[in-house]
């Protein structure tokens, strides 16, 4: 679980880590909403094409987002870290995959196939591992639904039971339930996300 105590002196590494940790959290909530309001308007328009230069540019930008929260998130088990570091390494490699499918272009590439929509998953599974581990630690709840959602829903619209303004819905209501979880997460004091150095393994 969390501590919400100071164990020892926070040094100024912990502090710039825990800032820039946090600073992923934040901007991954604000290009997912940015996204969210972006795929809607999209799909409110008839005819519209799915490849869309801006939703490229917020795909990227949440990728490097997420990896800000990879790289600098404070877990007790080593174990963990490598786990997350891994999977966000084979988010990148599917990254790659994608831009291929969609000769350069990431919405191109779910354009063409919704299955696609699979090599999403290492992303979101980085982004849920990220809330589901502030939730158990500070009970921030929506954090365990984001975990679950996210994949579900990729799963979803990849099998096609998920399609045009239902997609739309479902990622307005991620993004959502992350704007909250990033207000309850990101005024808690520093010292909450370093807990006790000692235990670290």
């Amino acid at each position: 679980m969390g501590e919400r105590q100071t164990f020892q002196p926070l040094t100024r590494e912990d502090r710039i880590t825990v800032v820039i940790y946090r600073a992923g959290i934040v901007l991954s909530a604000l290009i997912l909403s940015a996204l969210a309001f972006l795929m809607t308007a999209a799909s409110s328009v008839p005819g519209e094409p799915n490849s869309l230069p801006a939703a490229d540019v917020l795909a990227y930008a949440l990728y490097a987002s997420t990896g800000m929260s990879v790289f600098f998130i404070h877990l007790y088990v080593g174990t963990f870290k490598k786990f997350l570091t891994g999977l966000y390494l084979a988010s990148l490699g599917c990254l790659v995959v994608l831009l291929v499918i969609g000769k350069g272009s990431l919405s191109g590439a779910l354009e063409r196939s919704s299955y696609s929509l699979l090599l999403l998953l290492p992303l979101s599974g980085c982004l849920g591992f990220v809330t589901a581990k502030e939730a158990f630690c500070f009970r921030l709840v929506e954090g365990y639904l984001l975990a679950v959602i996210m994949p579900a829903c990729l799963l979803l619209a990849s099998g096609g039971m998920l399609t045009g303004r239902a997609s739309s819905i479902a990622l307005v209501m991620i993004a959502a339930l992350l704007v909250l979880f990033t207000i309850r997460k990101v005024f808690m004091p520093i010292a909450y996300d370093i807990g006790d150095k000692t235990a670290y393994r």
